[in-house]
């Protein structure tokens, strides 16, 4: 995220911040500050606003210990937290990956709002028990109502907020597939988004910022479920590129040039070489041919340009096409060979023609 950067660890986790923090740090400050202003006006022209600025700050803290109650749900699940981010509409736990079951993602969503809940009670208890008076007693009753209100807010059914990740949970338990909550709740989201829109266009200008900030989210992710639930039901095979470059190692030059290069409307760079059991064993780039004189080329054999190659992964014909697409994004690579378990090698994988794949079905089937 632009203008992110990053403050340090919290309990392993690293830890970021937007720069759009600091304009809501200011303007509570600004507000509370000139609130506590005029209510205790004794004390003085600076007190109000340095009481202002803690109180932001707690108010962040109780953001933060929002997102730590997601994270610490979802390492006990075993999924690896990758950031916690404070920006201008509260905070984020960015996760490694997605529960595994409904009830467990259920719980990872709830358990935000219930430390948000837990905080406001026990901030109200304080305010109440310790009889405090003056500013501490109106900082504690208003950090109480904040995280109440954190609370309330996140619980409303809709991605990206909580409400609409317990909504997924539930969708995803009902019929069993985790893409159709996603979508669900993301249109849900969507929904909420144009009415916070409509009311806000009467004069609240929080509700159109917040109404614009759950449609951008809750479109993406819709469309991200959407793709995500057409490559559940691929496999790598059913993306191999067509007549992926693959040549035998026994083949002369002149053979190779003739088949394989002269006339190929891919304009391949490098081909993928195998031995006669069909298994990679390195790989011959078009420039090498230039090495060798033409006349040469019907008794120089392939296997005698050869170089070796290494690919970051490799993948199987039945995996799924989703978690091909994962490892493309984890390792940042365009293409990946697809090999079955005996070792032969089957073609490569693209990015580009799992877009092309997806597109072809789309086409086929529109909505």
């Amino acid at each position: 995220m632009n203008g992110t950067f990053r403050v340090g660890n919290l309990f392993g986790i690293p830890f970021y911040i937007n720069a759009s923090w600091f304009l809501v740090l200011g303007l509570v400050t600004w507000q509370y500050g000139g609130a506590l202003a005029v209510l205790f006006p004794t004390l003085g022209p600076l007190a109000p606003w340095m009481l202002g600025l803690f109180t932001a700050l707690l108010l962040f803290a109780s953001v933060l210990a929002h997102e730590l109650g997601h994270s610490w749900v979802a390492i006990k699940q075993g999924i690896g937290v990758k950031s916690i981010s404070l920006f201008l509409f509260g905070g984020l736990a960015s996760l490694e990956r997605e529960s595994k079951t409904p009830a467990q993602a259920f719980w990872v969503a709830i358990a935000g709002p219930l430390v948000s809940l837990l905080l406001s009670g026990l901030l109200a208890a304080i305010g109440i028990g310790a009889s405090l008076t003056g500013p501490a007693a109106a900082i504690v009753q208003l950090l109480a109502s904040i995280n109440l209100a954190l609370a309330l807010f996140n619980l409303i059914p809709g991605l990206p907020l909580d409400g609409g990740n317990i909504l997924k949970a539930i969708v995803w338990k009902i019929t069993g597939n985790p893409y159709k909550g996603v979508i669900f709740a993301s249109r849900v989201g969507q929904i909420i988004g144009w009415i916070a829109i409509a009311t806000g266009i009467f004069g609240n200008i929080w509700n159109l910022v917040i109404g614009w900030f759950l449609l951008q989210n809750a479109g993406q992710s819709a469309q991200s479920a959407t793709v995500q639930n057409q490559l559940a039901g691929l496999t790598a095979a059913d993306a191999v590129t067509p007549g992926s470059p693959i040549v035998s190692e026994n083949l002369s030059l002149r053979e190779f040039a003739n088949n394989y290069v002269i006339g190929n409307p891919q304009n391949w760079r490098r081909y993928l070489v195998t031995d006669d059991a069909g298994q990679l064993v390195g790989a011959i780039e078009l420039d090498e041919l230039k090495t060798i004189p033409t006349g040469n080329w019907p008794s120089v054999q392939v296997k005698e340009l050869l170089k070796p190659i290494e690919f970051s992964a490799t993948v199987e014909p039945e995996q799924s096409l989703l978690e091909v697409v994962t490892l493309f994004e984890q390792l940042k690579v365009q293409e990946l060979p697809v090999i079955r378990g005996n070792g032969v090698l089957v073609g490569l994988v693209e990015k580009a023609e799992i877009a092309r794949l997806l597109q072809r079905r789309t086409a086929a089937n529109p909505a």
